[in-house]
C-alpha cells in the first residue's frame, strides 16, 4: 500500500480492463517519473474523450457526431450489414480494406457466466434497422469463441425467418501457424471450410 492519491491513482488504473495490480502500479510510477506536460495532455485528452464521444444513433460505434462517418458515408452498400461485439471489430475490418458495407455494433457478446443476455445487447436495435427491407445480407462477425458463437448463432436463428442471407465470417488456421499447435476447435472449422483449389 502506498501513501494517498499514488494508492488511488493504482487502484483507479486496476480498475480498467486487462491491467492487473502490478501493470497499475507500473503505469502509476511511470506517471509520477513523467513530464508534468505529458501528464497534463493525457488528462486533457481522457476529460475531452468523455465529453466529445458517443455512441453512432445507426450503428452503435463511437463517433464525434450522432452518426458515424462510415453510417455517414453514402458510398457504403447500405445492402450488407455486419454485425461486430465491440467498436475495436470495426476497426479491425476496415484495415482490410475488403468490406465495404456498413456495421451493427452489438456492445458485447452472449455469456451467461457474466450474466449478459440478448437483452443486454443492441439486438432489438438490429432488428429495427432490418425491418424496411434494404438490408439483403447480415454478415454475423462475432469472435470465434464460445460467446461469440453463442451470439452468432443466436441471431442466425432470428434472422433465419427474415429472409435474409445471414453468413458467418470464415475461421479455421492462420497463417504461419502450426497444425499441432491448433485447438479442436479451430483446426474442426479449418476443415468445414475448405476449398477446392485450383489446378
Amino acid at each position: 500500500m502506498y501513501e494517498g492519491v499514488v494508492q488511488d491513482l493504482i487502484d483507479e488504473l486496476g480498475r480498467l480492463p486487462g491491467i492487473g495490480p502490478k501493470s497499475a502500479q507500473r503505469i502509476a510510477f511511470h506517471l509520477l517519473a513523467a513530464d508534468p506536460i505529458d501528464v497534463r495532455r493525457l488528462a486533457e485528452v481522457l476529460v475531452q474523450v468523455k465529453d466529445k464521444m458517443r455512441f453512432c444513433e445507426e450503428c452503435g460505434n463511437v463517433a464525434e457526431e450522432e452518426r458515424c462517418r462510415i453510417c455517414r458515408d453514402a458510398r457504403r452498400d447500405p445492402s450488407v450489414l455486419c454485425v461486430v461485439e465491440e467498436p475495436k471489430d470495426v476497426v479491425a475490418i476496415e484495415r482490410t480494406r475488403e468490406y465495404r458495407g456498413r456495421y451493427h455494433v452489438l456492445g458485447g457478446a452472449i455469456s451467461p457466466i457474466e450474466g449478459i443476455g440478448p437483452d443486454d445487447l443492441r439486438v432489438r436495435e438490429l432488428i429495427q434497422r432490418l425491418a424496411d427491407g434494404t438490408v439483403r445480407e447480415v454478415i454475423l462477425a462475432t469472435d470465434p469463441n464460445l460467446e461469440g458463437e453463442a451470439t452468432a448463432t443466436y441471431l442466425a436463428r432470428m434472422l433465419g425467418p427474415m429472409g435474409l442471407r445471414v453468413t458467418r465470417l470464415a475461421s479455421g488456421l492462420p497463417v504461419g501457424g502450426d497444425l499441432e499447435y491448433a485447438d479442436e476447435v479451430t483446426l474442426g472449422r479449418a476443415f468445414e471450410g475448405r476449398r477446392l483449389l485450383d489446378a
